[in-house]
């Protein structure tokens, strides 16, 4: 089942989540509900918090494989580097800060047992690394240090143009050039 995408303003999305101390059935339904979520967005992570359930469980999809981290630790990092990073909790936006290039977590998987990630690198790492911010309560925006480097998305920017553009269309809205001519006194 789909469920809904969580936004930056909702305090659920700010809290530590707790730990998954059982992996039952609602715990598997919750997985395939974020799998399926996660990929109608379409995105590239989904952690539990952003679906409104506090638990330390994420899910990340990159070169069409899926991995399921419960509880996870980063246990070693790499040297940062500046990467570009969005959110499906900040639509519309993405900006550039730093993460570290290599990580290495532990977890259990989906099935409860030990899973030991080492030395993750490129969108992986990267994943990993948002994933568990948001399982302690932070949003990539939380890590930049300016927001003067956040940025609209290509998407979000076409369909602003679109708008105005129909704006100016119905009438509603006068076009860029026809605002700004003076007219001779």
């Amino acid at each position: 089942m789909i469920r809904p995408i969580l936004v930056v303003g909702n305090p659920v999305l700010r809290q530590k989540a707790k730990r998954v101390s059982q992996i039952d059935k609602s715990i598997q339904r919750l997985i395939d509900d974020m799998i399926e979520t996660m990929k109608a967005a379409p995105g590239v992570g989904l952690a539990a918090p952003q679906v409104g359930v506090p638990l330390r469980l994420a899910v990340i999809d990159v070169d069409d494989k899926i991995t399921v981290i419960i509880n996870p630790e980063i246990v070693k990092t790499s040297a940062e580097v500046e990467l570009d990073e969005g959110c499906l909790s900040v639509p519309g936006f993405w900006g550039r800060l730093d993460r570290a290039e290599r990580v290495s977590v532990k977890a259990l998987d989906r099935n409860g047992k030990e899973l030991r990630i080492r030395d993750a690198e490129g969108l992986f790492a990267q994943a990993l690394q948002h994933e568990i911010n948001h399982l302690d309560g932070q949003l990539y925006i939380d890590r930049m240090d300016t927001l003067d480097k956040l940025q609209r998305s290509e998407p979000l920017r076409r369909r602003e143009a679109d708008e105005r553009e129909a704006r100016r269309a119905a009438g509603l809205e006068e076009d860029d050039e026809s605002s700004t001519k003076t007219t001779p006194d």
